[in-house]
């Protein structure tokens, strides 16, 4: 049996008010700023936390179990019974260097999570999506849901978020009772964060402690780098919202102002230097080739093709408003980034020489 710990929530008993929630993926950046606000949100009675490890954190309403999507094995459906909603987070974004292992996870384990949210009889799934999903688009101009969700097709983690919004199409003409919603939420930034991130996209070479005014004197300006933010509680309440409110579809969720270089040179009081876009690809591939840096170059590519989001429907149908704007979410990001900031679980884990030591010893872009 998987492993079970109870927090200072009961279960309620059946025919209880409230909504019963699953958070799959309920200890990374998102999942644990959602089951916080779940724990807060009057209409939800239970969150079940599931989580490959699970931790000694305790929030609100919340009972875990382990579950690991790679597993081909794992039998979703007695998680998922009785419950309202199913909220699927769950995403590895390492190890870049095995596209099959993110493959498996990302890819056939939300396939085997939407499936079994269909036959334990959920009415409801919200899954998380992304920018990423959609096909190249606009700079200098915002584009709504109506966008294509082709992704970008060299890169794993576009490639893999564009699949499942096409498994989602056919799940919903197959299910038109299943309540579907997408979220499709630009970067996603917060203090806890910090230490995970720079593991995940940085690797254990970025200096974090020097990431600040001053110290950092040029930020390089390339042709197609801008990009939209929202603090990871913005994003936690748009989920909250997706939860308890009759809607479906996707959503667009990001803040103001869009990030570039101009932006970021303003935060660290640097001057902005043009960059040839060849030079900084090429700066990327070889660190990623060399195991250096655990982000690839074809991940930077997507990245400077991802559209700019209009976020009129969320604003409108979710009654949502994001309380940060774009740079206070990447100021406090750099903040936790400078001082190695972590959080209450595994993923979010504070930053340590020993840990940095750990990430170059098993392989930078080659483990979970």
């Amino acid at each position: 049996m998987p492993a079970e710990r109870q927090t200072n929530a009961r279960r309620p008993e059946p025919g209880a008010s409230g909504l019963r929630v699953v958070v799959v993926g309920a200890t990374g950046n998102v999942g644990s700023a959602v089951v916080r606000a779940l724990g807060e949100e009057a209409a939800v009675s239970s969150v079940l936390g599931l989580a490959r490890r699970v931790p000694d954190w305790t929030p609100e309403k919340t009972t875990w179990r382990a579950v690991d999507l790679g597993d081909p094995d794992v039998d979703l459906v007695p998680h998922f019974r009785d419950a309202d909603v199913v909220v699927h987070l769950a995403w590895l974004f390492q190890p870049t260097h095995e596209p099959v292992t993110t493959w498996s996870s990302n890819v056939l384990g939300s396939v085997r999570v939407f499936e079994a949210v269909a036959a334990a009889g959920v009415p409801a799934v919200v899954y998380a999506s992304s920018v990423g999903a959609y096909s190249p688009g606009p700079k200098d101009r915002a584009v709504d849901e109506s966008w294509p969700t082709h992704g970008w097709p060299e890169a794993a983690y576009t490639r893999e978020k564009a699949y499942l919004e096409r498994f989602l199409d056919g799940l919903e003409r197959r299910r038109s009772d299943l309540r579907v919603v997408r979220m499709r939420p630009g970067f996603l930034f917060q203090r806890q964060s910090a230490s995970q991130q720079r593991r995940l996209f940085g690797g254990p070479l970025v200096p974090g402690s020097l990431v600040r005014s001053a110290l950092v004197p040029v930020v390089p300006e390339v042709p197609g780098l801008r990009f939209q933010v929202l603090h990871t509680e913005d994003a936690a309440a748009a989920y909250r919202a997706a939860v308890v409110r009759d809607v479906r579809g996707a959503f667009n969720i990001a803040a103001e102002p869009p990030v570039d270089a101009g932006v970021l040179a303003e935060i660290l009081g640097a001057r902005v230097l043009r960059v040839p876009r060849p030079f900084l690809r090429g700066c990327v591939a070889a660190a990623w080739k060399l195991h250096l840096a655990p982000a690839s170059a074809e991940l930077f590519d997507a990245v400077l093709r991802i559209p700019l989001m209009d976020t009129t429907r969320a604003r409108r149908e979710l009654g949502w408003e994001p309380r940060h704007t774009a740079t206070e979410a990447v100021e406090e990001f750099l903040h936790g980034l400078r001082r190695g900031a972590g959080g209450p679980t595994a993923p979010l884990a504070e930053d340590s020489p020993a840990r940095r030591a750990h990430e170059a010893a098993t392989g930078v872009g080659e483990r979970p």
